[in-house]
């Protein structure tokens, strides 16, 4: 009997092949796939990465029973995508490590730092794609700090960290 692979298959077999290469594997950005399996390159601008350390400092804080994931892959339907920052509860992360590598299974928590090659319809479409992989929450922080909760909609607050602030 054949075998067919799923889009998702495909993406994490393509994300195996782009980390197994000696070429790719210094590359000072931020590196994902579209839905071709092309790479993605993202640089990053210092102030992006204060941000993403600041969030996860605050992260650490306020929440017990899970981790904190700096640049964590995520494979999608659209390719391997790498939220900034990550929070996953324990038996979250349990699940995400017998979802493949990178793993299908997103983390609860899926936090993206616009930086000025970013624009609010490729949030949306991240926004989207996390949450079809199982986040419950997708956070958007904008370069001036100002922190987005997104569930269904947008939130006033986080349901899942509520002590974590709208402004870093």
């Amino acid at each position: 009997m054949p075998t067919t692979t799923t889009a998702k298959e495909e993406h994490q077999k393509r994300w195996q092949e782009i980390v197994g290469d000696p070429l790719l594997s210094d590359l000072p950005y931020k590196t994902e796939t579209n839905h071709r399996g092309q790479i993605v390159l993202s640089p990053h601008q210092f102030s992006h990465s204060q941000l993403q350390r600041a969030i996860q400092k605050k992260l650490d804080a306020v929440m017990a029973g899970g981790e904190v994931f700096p640049e964590c892959p995520i494979t999608t339907g659209k390719g391997v995508r790498q939220a900034d920052v990550t929070w996953a509860s324990e038996s979250r992360v349990r699940k995400m490590e017998g979802a493949g590598d990178p793993p299908t299974v997103a983390p609860e928590i899926c936090i993206e730092v616009m930086s000025g090659s970013n624009d609010w319809d490729e949030m949306k479409e991240k926004r989207e794609l996390y949450r079809e992989a199982g986040a419950e929450e997708v956070w958007i922080v904008t370069e001036d700090g100002d922190v987005h909760f997104f569930a269904e909609e947008e939130l006033q607050a986080s349901g899942i960290a509520k002590e974590f602030p709208s402004e870093l």
